[in-house]
């Protein structure tokens, strides 16, 4: 005996009752696919680097280090309660939002529909869906029928249809029709909670191209970390015998300045505190990673209906296309739209004009359906009737029509047609000889309020806006040019296009595409993709969806289908699009400045990388001491990184992460290399004091990361002006006034003409590198277009 057949069937009509839904365990709440606080707070606690800093904290203290070589442990622990506090801060933000944009399960209980939470829902309630939902439970279709897109599950995209008695599964979306289904797994034993529990085991899946980029760079300072330490400690201890003190703290200096442990931390709070903010904009962030997607969009793809234009729609006209009584149009249109519950924006338009009662008896209704773009029905002893995009329901007869058709479309008019088939209507067969058109129905919505000024946004800021619309591609674009969208005038139906190449001219040549089936959606933004756009996709319906699935990053509106809100990378829970170019500007500021700062975490840690793996190949020890380290990089790293993070920078955001960080950061930490490599051959031929030598490093360090920070503060503005300023005030002072305390010791003449010399070659050999790199940079890129011509 199969397991289904041991479920008992309700009734679809009357559900459970209380007695029943009593003796049942609620769903609970969903699987949150984040982490929870205690998670939170030990995934920040626990850390590799955060181990190797106590390990090498211990060693200090071993070694009867200054506590001030410690500084860099004070450090970490600030990180580490920053941000845990970020997190959870965005995570709580987070659910809040997610509370709020939760949609209540209409179910019947004792014969009554009642809307109940998902996490009321029980094992064989009975629940209501129709067109738009999303299925929040396993479960068996009991009554009515539907069309099904069960691709977020199982990765195929054509629709399913299912019938009574049919197995259905939760985050499966309903493109078309309704029904009652009889859930039979909630809560954690659903289907989609089972995925969810196996997604979370490989989250490195779901990890944008700059967190990847970044946990390959800690991966290699991870694998290098130890062998380097543990080699380095034995050459100045074992070999050059410079005492338990001296190598350790030489050891612990060189390992603090490899670690990038602010870099991973930056990025996290950035993002965390990202999330914040625009969930105060009543913006729902559902992917942590669409943040630096939106920093590196070009193309956005936006629908017509719900996205230019108000969700909402209103019949302008109806236009009769025969001789006839016009009562028999209102009868037919009546026993269409009138006694049914509409389930899109276009039936509810023309049920509030035909809403009434009707003698007519339904025999068969076919769901409207996003690829044969018509919904009909059949009624005994009058036949069958259809309404819907005129191309696709007279098919080759359609050109007796077009003049007409065309006529209502460029006066901007969303066109349907209204029509007898005299024969049983199967989606996908019609034959166009069997359609007797009664009717044109001309529809119309009205244009949001900012929608010029927000195209206008991203117009300027080079974001080229695509208009994907199942609409006719003429009223399409008249509305898209109203809205002020560039390029509006260029239009293609893409009824047509069949071939990858139609869809990569197509997008080329483009901006506006009309008559869109679902698919044909999808295969523009990956046209659009292969042409190395980032893409962008709004949404708000099931249509929508496999596109949306498609972009690099999705938006989806909180007053459309429930699918299209569940799949958003970003849901607009006030529905605002006027919103989105604040949403843009957010995402390329995070992305913008974490780059920046990244650029100055970095030069500190090829220097010490570098240095390093040299003092393992000569007698020479690390001439730095943890304290000299841990004020430099907050001076000219920590600080400024902060300060520079609430600054504003909208540019978009190319390239690889990590290879144009690197490509910033190297001058700077090989001008470091080079000047205390120069710094220790004086030091070994005029046999100069190690203290003094330790000081002239310190200062060149504190020289090239001002100038680094130069790099990175161009161009100047009143606040750049004033961050940098305060750095080299603070450098000043704890040079000239602390420098007893942090050990940076007053040198002889000779040393103090070393430094000197140093600090005035430094400039030159910092620009010299950069120039290198300019030009090997233009080299590569040359011998790359030859290969690639």
């Amino acid at each position: 005996m199969e397991e289904r057949d041991l479920i008992p069937e309700i009734d679809p009509t009357l559900g459970l009752t209380d007695e029943q839904v009593r003796s049942r365990t609620p769903a609970g709440k969903p699987v949150y696919s984040g982490k929870s606080e205690k998670e939170i707070v030990l995934t920040h606690c626990f850390t590799f680097f955060n181990l190797i800093f106590v390990i090498l904290a211990v060693m200090l203290v071993i070694g009867g280090s200054s506590i001030l070589n410690m500084g860099f442990l004070v450090v970490a622990v600030i990180n580490t309660v920053i941000g845990i506090i970020q997190e959870i801060r965005a995570k709580r933000a987070v659910e809040r939002l997610t509370l709020v944009a939760e949609r209540p399960v209409t179910v019947i209980r004792s014969g009554a529909r009642q809307e109940i939470s998902p996490e009321a829902i029980v094992q064989d309630d009975i629940a209501e869906f129709a067109s738009g939902d999303t299925l929040p439970a396993d479960g068996i279709l009991r009554s009515g029928e539907m069309w099904v897109d069960e691709s977020l599950l199982t990765g195929e995209a054509d629709a399913v249809t299912k019938t009574p008695g049919d197995e259905v599964k939760s985050g499966s979306a309903i493109l078309s029709g309704r029904g009652r289904v009889q859930f039979t797994a909630v809560g954690g034993d659903s289907f989609a909670a089972q995925l969810s529990r196996e997604a979370q085991k490989n989250p490195g899946a779901k990890k944008s191209e700059m967190m990847r980029s970044l946990d390959r760079l800690i991966l290699f300072v991870g694998i290098a970390l130890v062998p380097v330490g543990i080699i380095l400690f034995y050459q100045e201890f074992c070999v050059l015998k410079l005492g338990l003190e001296s190598s350790v703290e030489g050891t612990v200096a060189a390992l603090v300045g490899m670690i990038p442990e602010g870099l991973y931390l930056l990025t996290s709070i950035a993002m965390a505190a990202s999330a914040v903010k625009l969930s105060r904009k009543k913006v729902l962030v559902q992917d942590m990673n669409c943040i630096e997607t939106l920093a590196r969009v070009d193309v956005l793809c936006v629908d017509k209906t719900g996205t230019i234009t108000e969700p909402d729609m209103e019949v302008e006209n109806v236009v009769p296309l025969m001789d006839g009584n016009p009562e028999y149009l209102e009868a037919v249109l009546t026993a269409m739209y009138g006694t049914s519950e509409p389930d899109n924006a276009t039936g509810k338009a023309i049920h509030e004009l035909f809403d009434g009662e009707t003698d007519w008896v339904c025999e068969k209704r076919i769901p409207f359906s996003p690829e044969t773009k018509w919904s009909g029905a059949v009624f005994a002893g009058q036949g069958a009737f259809l309404v819907g995009a005129p191309e696709f329901i007279l098919a080759q007869r359609y050109e007796e029509y077009r003049d007409t058709v065309d006529g209502w479309a460029e006066q901007g008019c969303r066109v349907l047609l209204a029509a007898r088939y005299d024969g049983d209507p199967v989606p996908g067969a019609l034959d166009p000889a069997l359609v007797a058109p009664l009717a044109l129905i001309l529809l119309s919505g009205r244009i949001r309020e900012q929608a010029a000024e927000t195209f206008g946004y991203f117009d300027r800021q080079g974001v080229t806006v695509k208009v994907i619309s199942g609409d006719n591609p003429h009223t399409a674009s008249l509305i898209a040019a109203r809205a002020g969208i560039p390029g509006a005038d260029r239009y293609i139906d893409t009824s047509a296009l069949e071939a990858d190449e139609d869809f990569s001219h197509a997008v080329s040549e483009n901006t506006v595409f009309g008559r869109v089936t679902p698919e044909k959606k999808r295969r523009l933004v990956a046209a659009l993709q292969k042409q190395g756009h980032t893409v962008a996709m709004t949404g708000d319906g099931v249509n929508d969806l496999l596109a949306m699935k498609q972009a690099d990053c999705s938006i989806a509106f909180s007053s459309g289908a429930q699918a299209a809100s569940q799949l958003g990378s970003l849901v607009l829970l006030n529905n605002d699009f006027a919103a989105m170019p604040g949403i843009v500007a957010e995402g390329r500021r995070v992305i913008n400045n974490i780059q920046r700062a990244a650029t100055l975490f970095l030069v500190k840690n090829i220097f010490s990388l570098f240095l390093s793996v040299i003092s393992l190949f000569t007698d020479w020890p690390y001439p730095l001491q943890p304290m000299h380290l841990t004020v430099i990089s907050a001076l000219t790293i920590g600080i400024p990184s902060f300060f520079l993070a609430m600054e504003p920078n909208y540019d978009r955001v190319t390239g690889h992460f990590l290879r144009g960080v690197l490509r910033r950061a190297f001058p700077g930490g090989l001008t470091n290399v080079f000047a205390v490599l120069v710094c220790q051959a004086f030091m070994v031929v005029f046999d100069l004091p190690a203290a003094s030598i330790a000081t002239v490093c310190a200062g060149i360090l504190a020289v090239v990361g001002m100038m680094v920070l130069f790099q990175v503060c161009k161009p100047f503005g009143a606040f750049r002006r004033i961050v940098w300023g305060g750095m080299l005030v603070c450098l000043v002072v704890v040079f000239t006034c602390l420098g007893e305390l942090f050990e940076l010791r007053s040198g002889t003449v000779q040393t103090n003409l070393l430094m000197l010399t140093l600090l005035l070659m430094t400039p030159t050999v910092f620009f010299a590198i950069q120039r290198l790199f300019d030009w090997g940079e233009k080299i590569f890129r040359r011998v790359f277009r030859r290969e690639t011509a």
